[in-house]
C-alpha cells in the first residue's frame, strides 16, 4: 500500500480529475456524501473508500473546499484549484441533486450582441471548465435561443468523462430538427415543448418532453421534477441568459458560476435579468469564491446550503 505522502503526491490533476468523476458515480449509485470519508484511486484507477490515515483525499461536507489530505503542500497547486472548485459540487445532502449554472460575461455584464453572437467572449480554459462540469452531470439544459444562434453540441470533448443527456427546452416549439443536437447521434437529447405541439421529426437519440406552458415559459421547478422523472436529477443549466435568470429567480439554483471576460463590448444581451429592486439594500449579496481561469476570473457563488 502507498504511504500517505507518496498517494497524496501521486494525485495530479489528471488523476484528481478521474477521482472527482467516481466520486460522482458514487454519489448517484450510493447516495450522498454526508460524513467524512476517506477516498482514492486504486493501481487501476478504480475508486475506493479507505480509513483517512491510508485516503488520498478525505471527504468533509462541512468544510467549505469539501475535502482535505494530511499535507495539501504536496498537492499541485492545479490539482488544489480543480478540487476546491469541483469537489462541493460532489458532496454534501444536495449533492445527488445538485442544480448548477454557468454564464460567461463580459466585465459590462452581457453575454452577446443584439444579433446573438456569443462565441467565444471567454477563453480556452473557461471552455474547458464548461465541458469539465457537463461530465459531472446528468443533464445539460440550455434554452432554444442558445441553441439557435450558437447551434451547441453539448458533449464533453474538451473533459474525460461522459456525455451527458442534452435538455433543450424549446417552449414554442420554434426550433428545426436541423440544429446538431438534434442530428449527430452523440448524447441522448431531450426536447422539452410546450403540450399540444406539432410532432417533432429528429434522430432516434431525440424524446420529447411535454410541459404545461405558462407566459412562454415552463416553470423551473415544475421541469426540474419532471426531469427527475427521467433520471436527470443533477442538471447544469449552461445558457442562455434568459434561461439562467429564470432558473435563478425561482431560487432552484444551488450554485451560480459566473466567468467574467475581460472585454468591453458597449451594447448588447444582459447576462442576468431579475425583477427590478428599489434600494442596494434590497439587492442580493452572495457568498461567492473566486477563482483564475487564464485571463478570466471565475465567480463560484454559493446559493443555497
Amino acid at each position: 500500500m502507498l504511504t500517505v505522502p507518496d498517494c497524496v503526491s501521486s494525485l495530479g490533476p489528471k488523476r484528481g480529475w478521474l477521482l472527482l468523476l467516481a466520486i460522482v458515480e458514487r454519489v448517484r449509485t450510493r447516495g450522498p456524501v454526508v460524513h467524512p470519508i476517506g477516498v482514492g484511486l486504486d493501481a487501476q484507477d478504480r475508486f475506493v473508500e479507505l480509513p483517512a490515515a491510508d485516503a488520498e483525499l478525505v471527504l468533509d461536507p462541512a468544510r467549505p473546499t469539501g475535502w482535505s489530505t494530511s499535507d495539501e503542500a504536496l498537492l499541485p497547486d492545479s490539482t488544489v484549484s480543480l478540487l476546491d472548485l469541483f469537489v462541493p459540487l460532489c458532496v454534501g445532502t444536495r449533492a445527488p441533486d445538485m442544480v448548477v449554472a454557468h454564464l460567461a460575461q463580459t466585465l459590462d455584464g452581457r453575454v452577446a450582441t443584439n444579433s446573438g453572437s456569443s462565441q467565444f467572449i471567454s477563453g480556452r480554459e473557461d471552455l474547458t471548465h464548461t465541458h469539465r462540469l457537463r461530465a459531472l452531470f446528468d443533464g445539460v439544459l440550455v434554452g432554444a435561443r442558445t441553441v439557435e444562434h450558437d447551434d451547441p453540441r453539448l458533449t464533453t470533448r474538451l473533459a474525460p468523462g461522459p456525455n451527458p443527456t442534452r435538455i433543450i427546452v424549446d417552449p414554442t416549439g420554434r426550433l428545426p430538427a436541423s440544429h446538431r443536437v438534434f442530428q449527430d447521434g452523440d448524447a441522448p437529447t431531450l426536447v422539452v415543448r410546450g403540450r399540444g405541439q406539432a410532432t417533432f421529426q429528429a434522430g432516434s437519440h431525440v424524446e420529447v418532453l411535454e410541459c404545461d406552458v405558462t407566459g412562454g415559459w415552463i416553470a423551473a421547478p415544475t421541469l426540474l421534477e419532471a426531469l427527475a422523472g427521467r433520471g436527470l436529477r443533477r442538471v447544469f443549466i449552461e445558457g442562455g441568459g434568459v434561461t439562467v435568470s429564470g432558473f435563478l429567480d425561482a431560487g432552484v439554483l444551488d450554485r451560480l458560476h459566473l466567468t467574467v471576460a475581460p472585454v468591453l463590448m458597449g451594447s448588447g444581451r444582459p447576462s442576468l435579468t431579475l425583477p427590478e429592486v428599489a434600494t442596494i439594500d434590497e439587492a442580493r449579496r452572495l457568498s461567492c469564491r473566486h477563482f483564475s481561469l487564464g485571463p478570466d476570473i471565475l465567480f463560484d457563488c454559493e446559493l443555497k446550503r
